[in-house]
């Protein structure tokens, strides 16, 4: 399966902005690329690119006063099949954990595990280990939260998700980021291209979501506790502690964004 993806970011400006931006697709998925996902600015400006300590690929500018543009576009090879599932997946006990995956056992901005430890064992500590116990927690917080865009909180936590019961997909995710990790699974969120590929038609614009993943059986599986089920065309870019690691366009400046439009879908060919 062909995917088309890209990306166009439109700001009104009121001084020099210094920016960061985490939109080129990650690198486990790079070989894929049918052609790079070159970043591109209107009007031109010199573009630097880093790796964070987290091994997201990051381009980094200064904006002029006036209208920017940022833009990306590319196309990648898929397999086409939903996000696999393993029903078998094991939890590693804790003193067996690899040492890089153990800052996915802390509590974080979003994620307030100290809050929410107790409310977590009590929910789910009589479930099974491994998968189930992740998917016991994704189908509570998938029933819990209501989902709508009006609904969207730059600042909201988990905590907060959980008393208030209603978000956007990084609100599930943080939510179920949490409570893993408060039942001692290594946990880490994500973020990327995800559409609605083979669903019925007509499916809505591309957009950017927020999803998870989870160390299980030796590696990082993945979950989504917004959408509760296998996906089809999930495209990472990066992945984080939480959305405070890992924000598409970080400016440190006032600005407005004036233009926002995502392309993910299938293509023939």
């Amino acid at each position: 399966m062909r995917i088309q993806l890209g990306t166009t970011f439109t700001y009104q400006m009121h001084q020099p902005t210094p920016m960061i931006m985490l939109l080129n697709v990650h690198h486990s998925r790079v070989g894929m690329l049918e052609r790079p996902d070159h970043l591109h600015s209107i009007p031109a400006v010199p573009i630097t690119s880093y790796r964070d300590s987290f091994g997201n690929w990051c381009s980094r500018l200064v904006a002029p006063p006036g209208q920017f543009v940022l833009t990306t576009e590319t196309v990648i090879q898929d397999s086409g099949e939903p996000d696999p599932v393993d029903m078998n997946a094991w939890q590693t006990p804790v003193e067996d954990l690899p040492p890089d995956v153990l800052m996915y056992m802390l509590g974080s901005r979003y994620c307030e595990t100290d809050k929410l430890s107790d409310f977590a064992w009590q929910q789910f500590g009589n479930t099974p280990l491994g998968w189930a116990r992740v998917q016991a927690i994704c189908d509570f917080v998938h029933n819990h939260i209501t989902f709508g865009y009006q609904h969207s909180r730059a600042t909201r936590t988990a905590a907060e998700a959980l008393q208030e019961g209603r978000g956007v997909c990084r609100d599930y995710t943080h939510l179920a980021v949490a409570l893993c990790r408060c039942m001692n699974i290594p946990t880490r969120y994500c973020t990327g291209y995800l559409s609605d590929i083979g669903k019925p038609l007509p499916h809505p614009p591309g957009d950017f979501a927020a999803w998870m993943e989870v160390y299980l059986s030796g590696r990082w599986q993945t979950f989504d506790p917004r959408n509760n089920t296998p996906m089809i065309g999930r495209i990472l870019i990066a992945t984080g502690r939480d959305a405070a690691d890992v924000p598409l366009t970080h400016t440190f400046g006032p600005n407005e964004l004036t233009g926002f439009e995502v392309i993910t879908e299938e293509i023939a060919g």
